[in-house]
């Protein structure tokens, strides 16, 4: 089982004591690293996506039945979240589950970011992600900030590789989707 959201010590603990091997990511933390901005051809400063990748997710094909996902491809810059996507799919076994949490258009752009505890088989804790920015103090702490809202086309394009998706509506302006490899 691959877990992409923040670190939470109550999924390591609920997850291995289901006999789960757990592995874990803070995609979204590692994506805001300074190092992994470059100029393009126009000078523009942009993210390196080949970099991104080389240094995470680096794990061999197959190696997942579970992906936890949570709400990464809503804080992600936009250029790493189709080629992380296509990651896990490699990553994944056949017939392997990704779960994920997307807004809906009612969020707002002030949305927090928050980190998913699992507590029980059928509930999960939400706390709220704050860090300071790349190269901002650490009293300067925030919540990641909403950079889009997907639509139900958009999410079904993204998935587009996999077997099967399914969409459920969640509270708080959320949807979760349930995706087999």
């Amino acid at each position: 089982m691959l877990d992409v959201g923040a670190t939470s010590a109550n999924n390591i603990r609920f997850l291995t004591g289901q006999g789960h091997k757990y592995y874990s990511e803070d995609l979204l933390r590692a994506s805001l690293d300074p190092a992994l901005r470059t100029a393009d051809s126009e000078g523009n400063t942009v993210v390196d996506g080949k970099k991104f990748l080389d240094e995470n997710l680096v794990y061999p094909n197959g190696h997942f039945d579970i992906v936890l996902c949570w709400n990464l491809a809503d804080y992600m810059e936009e250029s790493l979240v189709k080629p992380t996507v296509d990651r896990f799919w490699s990553q994944m076994k056949a017939g392997g589950l990704l779960l994920a949490f997307f807004h809906t258009r009612d969020a707002g752009p002030d949305s927090a970011c928050y980190r998913y505890h699992v507590t029980g088989t059928d509930m999960l804790e939400m706390q709220e992600v704050r860090f300071a920015p790349p190269g901002r103090p650490s009293s300067e702490k925030q919540s990641p900030r909403l950079q889009r809202v997907f639509n139900n086309r958009h999410i079904e394009n993204l998935f587009r590789d996999f077997a099967s998706i399914k969409f459920f509506l969640a509270r708080d302006n959320i949807r979760e989707v349930l995706v087999v490899r």
